[in-house]
Protein backbone atom coordinates (compact mmCIF):
# COMPACT_ATOMS: atom_id res chain seq x y z
CA UNK A 1 0.00 0.00 0.00
CA UNK A 2 1.26 3.72 -0.84
CA UNK A 3 2.33 6.06 1.39
CA UNK A 4 1.13 9.41 1.20
CA UNK A 5 3.71 11.41 2.17
CA UNK A 6 2.93 15.07 1.89
CA UNK A 7 -0.13 17.53 2.33
CA UNK A 8 0.08 18.36 -1.30
CA UNK A 9 -0.01 14.69 -2.33
CA UNK A 10 -3.08 14.03 -0.07
CA UNK A 11 -5.01 16.91 -1.38
CA UNK A 12 -4.54 15.28 -4.95
CA UNK A 13 -5.40 11.55 -3.87
CA UNK A 14 -8.37 13.13 -1.95
CA UNK A 15 -9.23 15.19 -4.94
CA UNK A 16 -8.81 11.98 -7.69
CA UNK A 17 -10.72 9.58 -5.19
CA UNK A 18 -13.49 11.92 -4.24
CA UNK A 19 -15.19 12.63 -7.86
CA UNK A 20 -18.81 12.11 -8.16
CA UNK A 21 -21.08 10.80 -11.33
CA UNK A 22 -23.15 13.33 -12.54
CA UNK A 23 -26.44 12.33 -10.87
CA UNK A 24 -28.58 15.81 -11.94
CA UNK A 25 -28.34 15.41 -15.52
CA UNK A 26 -31.87 15.18 -17.92
CA UNK A 27 -30.44 12.56 -20.32
CA UNK A 28 -29.58 9.19 -18.26
CA UNK A 29 -32.99 8.44 -16.95
CA UNK A 30 -34.95 8.72 -19.91
CA UNK A 31 -32.43 7.13 -22.25
CA UNK A 32 -31.96 4.06 -20.24
CA UNK A 33 -35.90 4.38 -19.46
CA UNK A 34 -36.58 4.21 -23.38
CA UNK A 35 -34.06 1.40 -24.52
CA UNK A 36 -35.53 -0.84 -22.40
CA UNK A 37 -38.97 0.09 -22.92
CA UNK A 38 -37.84 0.29 -26.36
CA UNK A 39 -36.68 -3.84 -26.76
CA UNK A 40 -39.39 -5.13 -24.06
CA UNK A 41 -42.58 -3.38 -25.20
CA UNK A 42 -41.55 -4.19 -29.35
CA UNK A 43 -40.34 -7.48 -28.04
CA UNK A 44 -43.38 -8.54 -26.68
CA UNK A 45 -45.37 -6.74 -29.10
CA UNK A 46 -43.92 -8.73 -31.85
CA UNK A 47 -44.08 -12.27 -29.74
CA UNK A 48 -47.70 -11.39 -29.01
CA UNK A 49 -48.38 -10.91 -33.02
CA UNK A 50 -46.35 -13.96 -33.79
CA UNK A 51 -48.30 -15.91 -31.42
CA UNK A 52 -51.10 -15.51 -33.50
CA UNK A 53 -49.56 -17.32 -36.35
CA UNK A 54 -49.57 -14.33 -38.37
CA UNK A 55 -47.20 -14.00 -41.79
CA UNK A 56 -43.68 -12.84 -41.79
CA UNK A 57 -44.72 -9.21 -43.33
CA UNK A 58 -47.46 -8.35 -40.74
CA UNK A 59 -44.64 -9.22 -37.45
CA UNK A 60 -42.27 -6.78 -39.74
CA UNK A 61 -45.02 -3.83 -40.34
CA UNK A 62 -45.93 -4.72 -36.36
CA UNK A 63 -42.40 -4.00 -35.56
CA UNK A 64 -41.69 -1.23 -37.52
CA UNK A 65 -45.13 0.24 -36.29
CA UNK A 66 -44.33 -0.22 -32.41
CA UNK A 67 -40.94 1.32 -33.28
CA UNK A 68 -42.51 4.57 -34.20
CA UNK A 69 -45.44 5.24 -32.29
CA UNK A 70 -43.33 3.90 -29.17
CA UNK A 71 -40.56 6.77 -29.94
CA UNK A 72 -42.60 9.52 -30.76
CA UNK A 73 -44.97 8.77 -27.31
CA UNK A 74 -42.10 8.42 -24.82
CA UNK A 75 -40.30 11.67 -26.39
CA UNK A 76 -43.51 13.69 -25.84
CA UNK A 77 -44.36 12.21 -22.47
CA UNK A 78 -40.88 13.37 -21.76
CA UNK A 79 -40.80 16.47 -23.14
CA UNK A 80 -44.14 17.26 -21.78
CA UNK A 81 -43.21 15.83 -18.35
CA UNK A 82 -40.15 17.24 -17.94
CA UNK A 83 -41.22 20.95 -19.08
CA UNK A 84 -44.02 20.84 -16.80
CA UNK A 85 -41.74 20.23 -13.84
CA UNK A 86 -39.44 22.88 -15.01
CA UNK A 87 -42.42 25.09 -15.02
CA UNK A 88 -42.79 24.39 -11.42
CA UNK A 89 -39.44 25.29 -10.18
CA UNK A 90 -39.41 28.53 -12.07
CA UNK A 91 -42.70 28.96 -10.49
CA UNK A 92 -41.26 28.63 -7.05
CA UNK A 93 -38.04 30.23 -7.63
CA UNK A 94 -40.13 33.25 -8.51
CA UNK A 95 -41.63 33.47 -5.65
CA UNK A 96 -38.28 33.00 -3.83
CA UNK A 97 -36.94 35.61 -6.09
CA UNK A 98 -39.80 38.02 -4.60
CA UNK A 99 -39.60 37.24 -0.88
CA UNK A 100 -35.64 38.34 -1.06
CA UNK A 101 -36.53 41.61 -2.70
CA UNK A 102 -39.31 42.21 -0.65
CA UNK A 103 -37.77 41.21 2.45
CA UNK A 104 -34.18 40.85 2.64
CA UNK A 105 -33.86 40.76 6.19
CA UNK A 106 -36.51 37.73 6.90
CA UNK A 107 -34.78 36.12 4.28
CA UNK A 108 -31.06 36.17 5.27
CA UNK A 109 -32.49 35.80 9.01
CA UNK A 110 -34.37 32.01 7.75
CA UNK A 111 -31.19 31.89 6.09
CA UNK A 112 -28.90 32.52 9.47
CA UNK A 113 -31.39 30.01 11.85
CA UNK A 114 -31.19 27.01 8.62
CA UNK A 115 -27.63 27.26 9.64
CA UNK A 116 -27.91 27.14 13.11
CA UNK A 117 -30.23 24.05 13.34
CA UNK A 118 -27.36 22.58 11.26
CA UNK A 119 -24.79 23.15 14.42
CA UNK A 120 -23.15 26.54 12.98
CA UNK A 121 -22.59 29.12 16.57
CA UNK A 122 -25.51 32.03 16.32
CA UNK A 123 -22.78 34.73 15.50
CA UNK A 124 -20.99 32.73 12.61
CA UNK A 125 -24.23 31.65 11.35
CA UNK A 126 -25.23 35.06 10.98
CA UNK A 127 -22.23 36.76 9.64
CA UNK A 128 -22.17 34.03 6.65
CA UNK A 129 -25.66 34.55 6.31
CA UNK A 130 -25.26 38.19 5.88
CA UNK A 131 -22.43 37.58 3.72
CA UNK A 132 -24.34 35.44 1.14
CA UNK A 133 -27.37 37.57 1.16
CA UNK A 134 -24.94 40.94 -0.28
CA UNK A 135 -25.31 39.05 -3.98
CA UNK A 136 -29.30 38.96 -4.62
CA UNK A 137 -28.71 35.60 -7.33
CA UNK A 138 -25.95 33.99 -5.14
CA UNK A 139 -29.00 34.30 -2.10
CA UNK A 140 -31.65 32.99 -4.63
CA UNK A 141 -29.48 30.03 -5.38
CA UNK A 142 -28.23 29.28 -1.50
CA UNK A 143 -32.25 29.53 -0.46
CA UNK A 144 -33.14 27.75 -3.32
CA UNK A 145 -30.39 24.34 -2.13
CA UNK A 146 -31.70 24.39 1.19
CA UNK A 147 -35.28 25.26 1.10
CA UNK A 148 -36.34 23.51 -2.22
CA UNK A 149 -33.38 21.34 -2.96
CA UNK A 150 -32.54 22.23 -6.40
CA UNK A 151 -29.85 24.12 -8.41
CA UNK A 152 -31.36 26.71 -10.37
CA UNK A 153 -28.47 26.65 -12.64
CA UNK A 154 -28.96 22.96 -13.27
CA UNK A 155 -32.58 22.54 -14.17
CA UNK A 156 -33.14 19.06 -16.60
CA UNK A 157 -34.00 19.99 -20.05
CA UNK A 158 -37.10 18.93 -22.00
CA UNK A 159 -35.75 18.88 -25.32
CA UNK A 160 -32.66 16.72 -23.93
CA UNK A 161 -34.76 14.58 -21.97
CA UNK A 162 -37.23 13.91 -25.18
CA UNK A 163 -34.44 13.68 -27.51
CA UNK A 164 -32.38 11.40 -25.43
CA UNK A 165 -35.77 9.07 -24.87
CA UNK A 166 -36.52 8.92 -28.46
CA UNK A 167 -33.51 8.00 -29.62
CA UNK A 168 -32.89 5.00 -27.07
CA UNK A 169 -36.66 3.89 -26.85
CA UNK A 170 -36.32 4.18 -31.16
CA UNK A 171 -32.62 2.11 -30.96
CA UNK A 172 -33.69 -0.66 -28.23
CA UNK A 173 -36.99 -1.04 -30.37
CA UNK A 174 -35.26 -1.46 -33.56
CA UNK A 175 -33.26 -4.44 -32.40
CA UNK A 176 -36.07 -7.57 -32.53
CA UNK A 177 -36.91 -6.00 -35.65
CA UNK A 178 -33.36 -5.82 -37.17
CA UNK A 179 -33.13 -9.79 -37.93
CA UNK A 180 -36.17 -9.82 -39.76
CA UNK A 181 -35.11 -6.61 -41.90
CA UNK A 182 -32.13 -8.60 -42.58
CA UNK A 183 -33.89 -11.46 -44.41
CA UNK A 184 -34.56 -13.62 -41.22
CA UNK A 185 -37.95 -15.76 -41.64
CA UNK A 186 -38.36 -17.11 -38.22
CA UNK A 187 -38.47 -15.66 -34.50
CA UNK A 188 -36.15 -17.15 -32.55
CA UNK A 189 -33.08 -14.35 -34.40
CA UNK A 190 -35.31 -12.00 -33.43
CA UNK A 191 -36.00 -13.10 -29.80
CA UNK A 192 -32.15 -13.79 -29.25
CA UNK A 193 -30.82 -10.41 -30.06
CA UNK A 194 -33.32 -9.06 -28.42
CA UNK A 195 -32.31 -10.66 -25.47
CA UNK A 196 -28.89 -10.17 -25.49
CA UNK A 197 -29.99 -6.58 -26.09
CA UNK A 198 -31.75 -6.37 -22.84
CA UNK A 199 -28.63 -8.26 -20.90
CA UNK A 200 -26.01 -5.89 -22.42
CA UNK A 201 -28.31 -2.41 -21.51
CA UNK A 202 -28.60 -4.16 -17.88
CA UNK A 203 -24.72 -4.51 -17.78
CA UNK A 204 -23.83 -1.27 -18.95
CA UNK A 205 -26.56 0.73 -16.59
CA UNK A 206 -24.99 -1.24 -13.73
CA UNK A 207 -21.62 -0.09 -14.92
CA UNK A 208 -22.74 3.69 -14.69
CA UNK A 209 -24.53 2.99 -10.90
CA UNK A 210 -21.95 0.85 -10.26
CA UNK A 211 -24.12 -2.18 -9.40
CA UNK A 212 -23.13 -5.76 -10.17
CA UNK A 213 -23.22 -6.12 -13.66
CA UNK A 214 -24.34 -9.82 -14.43
CA UNK A 215 -27.31 -8.95 -11.77
CA UNK A 216 -28.30 -6.27 -13.29
CA UNK A 217 -27.66 -7.71 -16.69
CA UNK A 218 -29.72 -11.42 -15.48
CA UNK A 219 -32.43 -8.85 -14.11
CA UNK A 220 -33.44 -7.16 -17.46
CA UNK A 221 -33.20 -10.32 -19.21
CA UNK A 222 -35.39 -12.64 -16.94
CA UNK A 223 -38.37 -9.45 -17.10
CA UNK A 224 -37.55 -9.30 -20.57
CA UNK A 225 -38.21 -12.64 -21.19
CA UNK A 226 -41.02 -13.27 -18.97
CA UNK A 227 -43.02 -10.55 -21.24
CA UNK A 228 -42.27 -12.03 -24.46
CA UNK A 229 -43.72 -15.50 -22.82
CA UNK A 230 -46.68 -13.73 -21.47
CA UNK A 231 -47.01 -12.26 -24.54
CA UNK A 232 -46.60 -15.12 -27.18
CA UNK A 233 -49.27 -17.28 -24.80
CA UNK A 234 -51.70 -14.46 -25.29
CA UNK A 235 -51.28 -14.16 -28.76
CA UNK A 236 -51.37 -17.75 -29.41
CA UNK A 237 -54.54 -17.85 -27.02
CA UNK A 238 -56.30 -14.95 -29.04
CA UNK A 239 -55.20 -16.63 -31.71
CA UNK A 240 -56.62 -19.92 -31.48
CA UNK A 241 -59.85 -18.33 -30.31
CA UNK A 242 -60.49 -15.60 -33.37
CA UNK A 243 -59.47 -18.43 -35.59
Amino acid sequence: MAIIETEATLHEAHRDNHTHRDVNGGWLRPAVFGAMDGLVSNLALMTGVAGGSVTHQTIVITGLAGLAAGAFSMAAGEYTSVASQRELVEAELDVERRELRKHPKDEERELAELYQARGVDAPLAREVARQLSRDPEQALEIHAREELGIDPGDLPSPTVAAVSSFGSFALGALLPVLPFLLGATALWPALLLALIGLFACGAVVAKVTARSWWYSGLRQLALGSAAAGVTYALGSLFGAAVG
